[in-house]
């Protein structure tokens, strides 16, 4: 089987994991007992990345400035290689998003990755969104005019 044929289902799922924190991936890996051997094959190592924008998102790309970003890879024992990149200086979260992404490329583990982590961590996300939501449709203004009989 193709390498990618599962890529699309593997960036959800970090996308998934890149939006939570690291006190949520840390209880939610923990369901996975015992956490399947790995080992670091890079160390979480924070370094700067160039930020680069563009004006109204069409426009001539410029250099914004400079962000910390937090890099680890891990390798589980039976070979699957994760990476996980985040912003900051969280090299915990660096380090569990890695193994997330290891772990969700070995097909015996995927399923309870799924079971364990992130079916919570979608749920709570989409919890989070529709509060914020609901609190913003709060504060909506409807502004309208009233027609005076001079305009005519």
């Amino acid at each position: 089987m193709d390498a990618n044929a599962h890529m699309p289902g593997r960036r959800a799922a970090m996308a998934v994991v890149a939006e939570a924190g690291t006190g949520e991936i840390t209880a939610g890996l923990a369901g996975l007992e015992p956490v399947p051997a790995h080992r670091e094959i890079r160390p979480a190592e924070t370094g700067l990345v160039m930020v680069r924008g563009r004006i109204g998102g069409d426009g001539a790309p410029f250099n914004l400035g400079e962000t910390t970003v937090t890099r680890c890879a891990v390798q589980l024992a039976s070979g699957e290689i994760g990476f996980g990149y985040v912003l900051g200086r969280d090299s915990e979260k660096a380090r569990l998003a890695a193994l997330a992404d290891a772990l969700w490329q070995s097909a015996p583990h995927r399923d309870a990755l799924e079971q364990h982590l992130l079916t919570p961590l979608r749920e709570r996300q989409r919890a989070r969104l529709a509060r914020t939501r609901e609190e913003t449709a709060a504060t909506k203004v409807d502004f309208f005019t009233l027609v005076r009989g001079d305009n005519e």
